[in-house]
């Protein structure tokens, strides 16, 4: 199995762009799956309603390959936040159970507004860091500074702007994440914060067993 090299332990696509962003991570991930890695985690996928404000949410599961459904139906003419508290708990339980020694990156959509608050896919951030996992995940330019405190120097950030429609190595490499067909997995991290978990800010204890 190609052993996955990267720079930094979690790589932050930071986008202005939602959809952009959504078909990134699914290239990349694409890209990731076509050079023999394993892969757990999330790509999202919208699909539009006639009449609706807003697109029906789900999260393609990478291991499995399952739609898991994140969108309350609030009727035709909600607006706001849509999210499922409950479907993205369940997304995010079976991400959890997915993750073996074989996984060899976690992917996650966004670091939105439930994971600012301390909940969503924090504990698949966290374990995935925990079993030496790296992460790729898509971080709003709005929420960057508390992405930011909470990631401390963990994090390389990747502008989405700058990678355009990239497949493949090319991608790949953009992201600070190539293969190697032998050897083990090297990481360079400055600083040595660990991701700030439960409240905690940057710079405090983070990972938490």
């Amino acid at each position: 199995m190609p052993t996955l090299v990267y720079s930094r332990p979690i790589t932050a696509v930071v986008y202005r762009d939602s959809t952009a962003a959504a078909r990134l991570l699914e290239r990349a991930a694409g890209a990731l799956a076509d050079a023999g890695h394993i892969c757990a985690g999330f790509v999202q996928k919208n699909v539009a309603r006639a009449g609706r404000h807003r697109c029906d949410m789900s999260l393609a599961d990478l291991a499995t390959g399952h739609c898991i459904p994140i969108s309350e139906d609030r009727g035709p003419g909600a607006r706001g936040c849509q999210l499922d508290p409950d479907g993205l708990l369940s997304a995010m339980e079976q991400a959890l159970a997915a993750l073996s020694e074989d996984t060899a990156i976690v992917i996650v959509n966004k670091f939105g507004k439930t994971e600012i608050e301390g909940g969503g896919f924090r504990p698949l951030i966290e374990r995935g860091l925990e079993r030496g996992i790296p992460v790729l995940i898509g971080v709003p330019w709005r929420n960057i500074e508390s992405w930011r405190e909470f990631a401390g120097d963990f994090a390389r950030e990747v502008d989405a702007d700058t990678i355009g429609t990239m497949f493949g190595e090319p991608l790949l490499a953009r992201l600070g994440l190539r293969r190697e067909a032998t050897g083990t997995i090297t990481t360079t991290v400055e600083g040595g914060q660990q991701p700030a978990s439960n409240g905690s800010r940057a710079g405090e204890p983070g990972l938490r067993g």
